[in-house]
């Protein structure tokens, strides 16, 4: 009856109707529990009496939700009527909507605008982060030459002080030779001039 008497506009039909199915599904689920009962029954007896209350529950509901589809339709059509009388009113109305119209396309054509402004703001910044994402890829170029770079010279270091470490250990060697070899030139000079000078020693 409310569904039937709803005077409008579609939101409320709407929420009505929502608040309609809420109930059906309740209903709905209320029912199953009983059948679910039903079957549970020991005695055949009751378990049939359930069983048809069940079945009576469910004719009722599907009666119920006939009568509410058919409010809905009737409702339905008297909002459509309403708002048909609605627009046939005087020129006023019209002028009215005319002006509402006018002001909401000019509204429009501001959006759009600032919309087109922004666009053109997030073109520009994607620009700029297109060129710095280049000039962080030139850099990492530059960094990664520069680090091979540093690879060769360290190579090169590398070379040089293994080679400085080889020289430094043959100086050595080489000194010690010179100063075993004037060992060896001073005892032989001592012993021949032992031999002359002391040749009773």
């Amino acid at each position: 009856q409310d569904i039937r008497d709803c005077p409008g506009p579609l939101s409320a039909l709407t929420g009505l109707n929502a608040a309609v199915k809420e109930k059906f599904r309740h209903l709905r689920g209320r029912i199953q529990e009983l059948e679910q009962m039903a079957k549970e029954q020991d005695k055949e007896s009751e378990k049939q009496a359930l069983l048809r209350e069940v079945e009576n529950h469910k004719k009722q509901m599907l009666s119920n939700q006939t009568a509410w589809r058919k409010a809905n339709l009737a409702c339905k059509i008297a909002i459509d009527n309403s708002e048909k009388d609605q627009l046939l009113q005087g020129r006023d109305s019209l002028r009215q909507r005319k002006t509402t119209k006018e002001s909401l396309a000019e509204s429009a054509s501001n959006i759009t605008e600032s919309l087109m402004g922004i666009s053109r703001m997030m073109s520009q910044q994607v620009q700029q982060s297109e060129e710095t994402v280049q000039t962080l890829a030139n850099s990492s170029r530059t960094i990664l030459e520069a680090n091979e770079e540093f690879k060769s010279m360290s190579g090169t270091i590398q070379l040089g002080r293994k080679l400085i470490t080889k020289y430094n250990r043959r100086e050595l060697t080489d000194k010690l030779l010179i100063f075993l070899a004037l060992a060896l030139f001073l005892a032989t000079v001592l012993y021949i001039l032992k031999k002359r000078l002391f040749p009773f020693l």
